[in-house]
C-alpha cells in the first residue's frame, strides 16, 4: 500500500469498525456488535487501511486475522475511541448533571443492605439519572472502573490501587454471629482474642469481607495456619451454616437486620476498640463527572444516617 495521503485522517466510523473487527475477528459478528451492515463495515476498514497506508487485516475464506500492524494499531484505536467517549461524557455532564447513565458497581457484602437507600436517593433526588447496578467482587469492579466499563464503585476500603479518588461514606462495626445456646450469644463485651479458639466460617476466596475477617483474626492472635474447612458464596448461606451449628461468623452491622433476623442465631458485640470496616465510593481520578460524584457522595452520606453506621467525611 502507498503511504498515508497528506492531510487525510481516519474517521471515528472507520476506527469503530476496525476496533470491532479486531475484537471479534469476524465481520458478521463485528457488524452486529456496532449496528452496521457487513458491507459498510468492510468498506470502513478498507478505507482506514487506505488512509493509514498499512494493511490491518489478513483476510481468508474462513477467518479474519490481524496483521502485525493491525495488532499494534488496534490498541491505539481503542484508546482513541475511549478518549472520544470520555469527551462525550464530559460534554453531557457539563450540559446536564445527574442525567444519562450512571454505571454503579457494588460488592456483594454491601449491595443487599445499602442499595435500598441508594435507589431511594436516586428516585427521589435524581429522577433523570439512569442508574445501572452491577454486583461483582472487588477485583472485577476495579477492573471495570479502570477499563471504563463502570463509572462509580461502592465498596470497602482499602483498595490498594492507584489512580482512584475515594469518597469515604461510613465506618461500621463487625459483630459475631453464633448459634442459639452459644456461651457468647447476646454478649456486648467480647474480646477479639476470643476468635482464636472459635470455629470460624468465612466467605469464599475473592470476597473482600473474607480478607477483612482474616485480618481481624490475625490482629487477635489467630494464626494463618488455622484451617477453614467450610466456606460460602454469600452471607445468607454463612448465617444458615451458623444456625445449623457448624460454627460462628463475622457480619458487618448493616447486614444484621437482613441476615440475622431468622431464628437459631444470636448476635454478640465486641468491646472497644471494635473491629470495623470503612465503606466508600470510588471513581477514576480526574473523571469528567468528579464534581457530580462528590455531590452524590455527600447526599448518600446523609441518606445513610439512619443505618447503624458512623458517617465519615
Amino acid at each position: 500500500m502507498a503511504g498515508t495521503p497528506r492531510g487525510k485522517q481516519p474517521s471515528l466510523t472507520q476506527l469503530r469498525a476496525f476496533a470491532a473487527v479486531a475484537e471479534h475477528l469476524h465481520f458478521r459478528d463485528a457488524a452486529a456488535a456496532i449496528g452496521m451492515s457487513q458491507p459498510a463495515l468492510s468498506g470502513a476498514v478498507s478505507a482506514l487501511e487506505d488512509t493509514l497506508g498499512v494493511q490491518l487485516l489478513e483476510r481468508t475464506t474462513r477467518k479474519v486475522l490481524l496483521s502485525p500492524a493491525g495488532e499494534r494499531l488496534a490498541v491505539r484505536a481503542t484508546t482513541v475511541l475511549r478518549a472520544v467517549g470520555a469527551l462525550m461524557e464530559e460534554a453531557e455532564a457539563v450540559r446536564a448533571p445527574f442525567t444519562g447513565v450512571l454505571r454503579l458497581g457494588v460488592i456483594p457484602t454491601v449491595a443487599p443492605y445499602l442499595l435500598p437507600t441508594v435507589l431511594r436517593l436516586v428516585n427521589d433526588t435524581y429522577p433523570d439519572l439512569d442508574l445501572q447496578v452491577h454486583e461483582e467482587q472487588t477485583a472485577s469492579l476495579l477492573e471495570g472502573l479502570t477499563g471504563g466499563r463502570l463509572d462509580l464503585l461502592l465498596l470497602a476500603l482499602p483498595l490498594g490501587l492507584p489512580g482512584l479518588t475515594q469518597f469515604p461514606l461510613f465506618d461500621e462495626d463487625f459483630v459475631l454471629v453464633t448459634p442459639d445456646g452459644h456461651p457468647l450469644g447476646d454478649r456486648s463485651d467480647i474480646s477479639p482474642e476470643t476468635l482464636r479458639g472459635l470455629p470460624l466460617l468465612l466467605l469464599d476466596e475473592g470476597h473482600c469481607l473474607r480478607g477483612q475477617a482474616l485480618d481481624i483474626c490475625r490482629e487477635a492472635g489467630r494464626g494463618d495456619q488455622t484451617t477453614v474447612t467450610t466456606t460460602a458464596a454469600g452471607l445468607s448461606t454463612l448465617v444458615q451454616l451458623v444456625a445449623g451449628g457448624l460454627g460462628v461468623t463475622l457480619l458487618p452491622r448493616t447486614a444484621v437486620a437482613v441476615e440475622a433476623g431468622r431464628g437459631g442465631l444470636r448476635i454478640a458485640s465486641f468491646a472497644e476498640p471494635t473491629p470495623t470496616r470503612r465503606i466508600a465510593l470510588a471513581m477514576r481520578m480526574g473523571a469528567a463527572r468528579q464534581g457530580e460524584f462528590a455531590e452524590f457522595a455527600g447526599a448518600l452520606r446523609e441518606s445513610l444516617r439512619p443505618l447503624p453506621v458512623r458517617i465519615v467525611r
